[in-house]
Order: structure tokens, then sequence, then C-alpha cells
């Protein structure tokens, strides 16, 4: 049986850039998330979500694993990015494209 952390650690590996969020890329469940997903959309590149409603231990895990309290988390090549605001203030200064670029 894997521990909360060690499947974190596997979904970065696995996955090149992945979104911890509420809800899906389908169906965010808040504003914050469904932004950044419309920003990744909008790169053109594909990435994976996880969605921390439907597991309480993946929830917390998440935030403990970043040192991050709040949601959505975007990684890109396992490193977390951050937040909302920063995913956003990326995209916005051309930083994030490079990033995605890289990944």
């Amino acid at each position: 049986m894997t521990t909360t952390q060690e499947q974190i650690r596997k979904d970065l590996e696995t996955h090149k850039v992945i979104l911890f969020m509420k809800g899906s890329k389908l169906m965010p469940n808040c504003g914050f998330s469904a932004r950044v997903v419309d920003i990744l959309i909008q790169h053109g590149i594909e990435f994976e979500t996880r969605d921390v409603l439907q597991d309480d231990e993946l929830r917390q895990g998440i935030k403990e694993f970043s040192n991050w309290p709040t949601l959505p988390q975007l990684y890109i090549e396992g490193k977390f990015i951050g937040g909302c605001d920063i995913v956003l203030q990326l995209h916005n200064e051309g930083k994030l494209e490079t990033l995605l670029r890289r990944s």
C-alpha cells in the first residue's frame, strides 16, 4: 500500500505537467482552479489533474508536500510552480510559456 506522499511523488515523476486542483479540467469546482486550467489550455499543452475534493488525504498531503497552504498547485517537471496568482503572473509575463516548453 502506498502512502499519499509516495503517490504524489509518483504522479510528479509520471506526468510532466500536473495540476492538483478542486474538480477536474473538464469541470473545475472553484474559480482559481478554473483559471489555471484555462491558462494551461491556452498554451495547448497536455496536462494531468488530480481532484483533491475526491480524497481528503490527498488534499492535505499535497499542502504538506509543497509546504503551500492553498490550491490549486501546478507542477512542471516535478517542480512546484505555484498557485493561481503565481501561474497568472508567470503567464502574463510570458515566463510560463518558457517553463512549459522545457517540459
